[in-house]
C-alpha cells in the first residue's frame, strides 16, 4: 500500500532540479507539451537571477510520496502586486499560488494546502491563483485548448487540474483568451478599406523597430505599455531591474519586422509585439541547451544562413495603444495597419501560416472586437481563480 504524501519545502539545490524535473516526467505521455528549457525555469524561480524577487517573496514547495517526487507547488506574494485596488486584483491582504502539478487529486489538495498554509502565515486572506510567479510569466489554468501545444511562454496544463483546483474552494475570478488566426487569408474588406485609408492618413506613420537601438526602442514601448494597460486587471509595471531582465531574454527572438511602433504627428502612440514561437524550435531539444540543444537553437533562429527563423506560428504577446486615444478609432485603425503589416512579412519572409494573440483578459472589449473583426477565434483560455482564506 501506497504512504500518504507529504508535503516540504524546497530547500537545496537538488530540491530546484526536482522542482524543475518533475513535468518532464508527467507530461511525458502528453502529444500537445513542449518542455521548457530547464535552464530557464531555473532562473525563474531562483531569487537573484529573476528580479521578479526583488519585490516578492516566494515559497517553493515539493510533494513525495514512496520515495519519489509527485507534486510541486508556489506560494508567493508580489508587493508590487498587493497595492492594486482589490477589484483590479489586488489588495494588501492578497498574494498567489502557482507552478502546480500533480499526480493526482489527492496530491494537488494537499499542495494547494501547503500554499494557502504558508500566505495564511504571511497575513494573506485573499489566495489568487495560478500566478506562475509573476503576471508577466505564466498566469492562469488552461481550461480549453488542451490539444494544441502552447506557444512561448504560455502554460500547459493536465486538463484534471480544473476539477481539482474548484474542488479546492475556488471560483473564477477572470478568464485570459488568446485568439487564433490564420494569417494566409487576407483580412475582410472593411479591414482593408480602414488600413488603407490609415496609409493615406499624412499623420501616421506606422514603423519597423530597429533592433541596433534596442534600449532606446524598449524604452518607447515600455511607456506606451504602462500607460495603455495601467487600468488593467492584474496590472504590474515593470522595474527597471526587470526591463533589463526581459530585454536580455527575449532579445534573440526580436526581429524588426515583427516589431511595430506606430507615430501619430511624430509621437508614439502604439505598440505590436510579435514572436516567432519559439517552442517550436525547441520541442525536440526535451529542456537541454547542452551539449548541442545550443548550437540546433541558434541555428534555428537563424534560419539556416536566412537570418529569419521558419516557423508555422507567431505570438503577439503585447500590443498597446496609449489611453488618451483608446475609445476612438483612430485606435482600431493602428491597431489594424500593425496587424495587417506584420501579418504580411510573417508569411512572406517566416513562412508562417497562423498566429495566436494574446493572452487577452476577457472584458478587455477594444481588443476582442479587433480580434472578432479580422475573423479571429478562441483557442485558448486561462482562468485565474480565488479563494478567501
Amino acid at each position: 500500500m501506497s504512504e500518504a504524501a507529504t508535503i516540504r519545502p524546497v530547500v537545496t539545490k537538488a530540491d530546484k532540479k526536482a522542482f524543475v524535473n518533475l513535468p518532464f516526467r508527467l507530461y511525458a505521455e502528453d502529444p500537445a507539451w513542449i518542455a521548457p528549457l530547464k535552464d530557464e525555469v531555473m532562473g525563474l524561480i531562483t531569487p537573484g537571477k529573476n528580479p521578479f524577487f526583488e519585490h516578492a517573496e516566494a515559497q517553493l514547495f515539493l510533494a513525495e510520496r514512496d520515495g519519489e517526487v509527485v507534486g510541486r507547488i508556489s506560494a508567493s506574494i508580489d508587493h508590487a502586486w498587493t497595492p492594486m485596488p482589490a477589484d483590479k486584483g489586488g489588495g494588501a491582504d492578497s498574494g498567489n499560488w502557482g507552478y502546480l502539478d500533480a499526480e493526482d487529486q489527492e496530491v494537488a489538495r494537499l499542495l494547494i494546502a501547503r500554499a494557502e498554509q504558508w500566505l495564511r502565515e504571511h497575513g494573506v486572506k485573499r489566495s489568487i491563483g495560478p500566478i506562475s510567479m509573476s503576471i508577466w510569466e505564466e498566469p492562469g489554468l488552461l481550461i480549453k485548448g488542451h490539444d494544441q501545444p502552447p506557444t512561448v511562454m504560455m502554460g500547459h496544463d493536465d486538463r484534471r487540474y480544473e476539477a481539482w483546483v474548484e474542488a479546492a474552494g475556488y471560483a473564477k475570478v477572470k478568464d485570459l483568451h488568446t485568439w487564433e488566426l490564420d494569417i494566409r487569408v487576407p483580412f475582410p474588406p472593411l479591414i482593408q478599406r480602414i488600413i488603407s485609408s490609415g496609409e493615406k492618413n499624412p499623420r501616421i506613420v506606422v514603423r519597423k523597430v530597429d533592433k541596433r537601438k534596442f534600449a532606446e526602442e524598449a524604452a518607447i514601448i515600455l511607456a506606451i505599455l504602462n500607460d495603455a494597460w495601467s487600468d488593467n486587471w492584474g496590472f504590474v509595471p515593470f522595474t527597471e531591474s526587470e526591463i533589463a531582465f526581459a530585454g536580455k531574454k527575449m532579445k534573440p527572438i526580436i526581429f524588426n519586422d515583427l516589431v511595430r511602433i506606430a507615430e501619430l504627428d511624430g509621437e508614439p502612440v502604439a505598440f505590436m509585439m510579435t514572436w516567432p514561437d519559439l517552442n517550436e524550435l525547441q520541442a525536440d531539444l526535451n529542456g537541454e541547451l547542452f551539449p548541442f540543444g545550443f548550437i540546433k537553437l541558434l541555428w534555428r533562429l537563424n534560419g539556416g544562413f536566412s537570418g529569419k527563423p521558419k516557423v508555422k506560428t507567431m505570438r503577439v504577446p503585447l500590443m498597446g495603444v496609449v489611453k488618451r486615444l483608446q475609445a476612438s478609432r483612430m485606435a482600431s485603425q493602428l491597431a489594424f495597419m500593425m496587424i495587417e503589416y506584420v501579418r504580411r512579412d510573417a508569411v512572406a519572409f517566416y513562412g508562417s501560416t497562423r498566429s495566436e494573440i494574446g493572452w487577452i483578459l476577457e472584458d478587455n472589449q477594444g481588443m476582442n472586437s479587433i480580434a472578432t473583426s479580422i475573423n479571429c477565434e478562441i483557442n485558448k483560455t486561462y482562468r485565474i481563480y480565488e479563494k478567501a482564506l
